[in-house]
Order: C-alpha cells, then sequence, then structure tokens
C-alpha cells in the first residue's frame, strides 16, 4: 500500500482531524464512500457499454 507503515499512517490521521476537525470525519468519510461507489458503477458502466460495443461490431462483421 503506497509503502506506508503504521507510523505514517498515524501521522497522516493526525493530520486530517487537525486539519477537518473531529466532528467533520464522519461526513468526509461518508462523501468519500458515496464517491468512491459512484466512481465505481460509472467505471462498470463504461467497461459494460465497450464490451456491449464491441460485441455488437463482431456480430456486424460476421454477416
Amino acid at each position: 500500500m503506497l509503502g506506508l507503515g503504521a507510523p505514517e499512517l498515524l501521522i497522516i490521521l493526525v493530520i486530517v482531524v487537525l486539519i477537518f476537525g473531529g466532528a467533520k470525519l464522519p461526513k468526509l468519510a461518508r462523501s468519500l464512500g458515496q464517491a468512491s461507489k459512484e466512481f465505481k458503477t460509472g467505471t462498470e458502466e463504461g467497461a459494460k457499454d465497450v464490451k456491449d460495443a464491441n460485441d455488437s461490431e463482431g456480430d456486424a462483421k460476421t454477416k
């Protein structure tokens, strides 16, 4: 994981808490989770569209 050990991750966590404050962290984590979910959904839809386009292209070549 990017060569980060426990001490580095702990330092990053402390900096994030200092910057955003403890009260905003749940909201920040929730929005990051939603963004990650939307990104995953979008990439899956894009891959499906590419696959469908390739399949229909292959069907046209066989006719």
